[in-house]
């Protein structure tokens, strides 16, 4: 898994020119908190901060997706965050 998740996922969906890193994070942790997936979130929100997306652009995210894929999955994920931010 390991090793197709660095090969495939990382090495070449993730090189595709047709989205952005920036975008590409943006809409894996939107679909991350959709799916209530609080442990690989984590590390894609790090990730998206490394690729130039803003804290407050993903507080909006969480915020927006409260209404859209739940308030449990938007409340677990603002926790996240928050764990996430002040490790930064």
């Amino acid at each position: 898994m390991a090793e197709l998740t660095d090969d495939v996922l990382y090495g070449d969906v993730w090189e595709r020119p047709e989205l952005s890193k920036r975008d590409r994070s943006l809409v894996t942790v939107a679909a991350l908190i959709a799916l209530n997936r609080p442990d690989q979130l984590r590390s894609h929100l790090i990730r998206a901060l490394e690729n130039g997306v803003t804290q407050e652009e993903l507080i909006e995210t969480i915020t927006h997706l409260a209404f859209y894929a739940g308030w449990p999955n938007a409340v677990n994920a603002i926790n996240v965050a928050r764990e996430v931010f002040e490790k930064k």
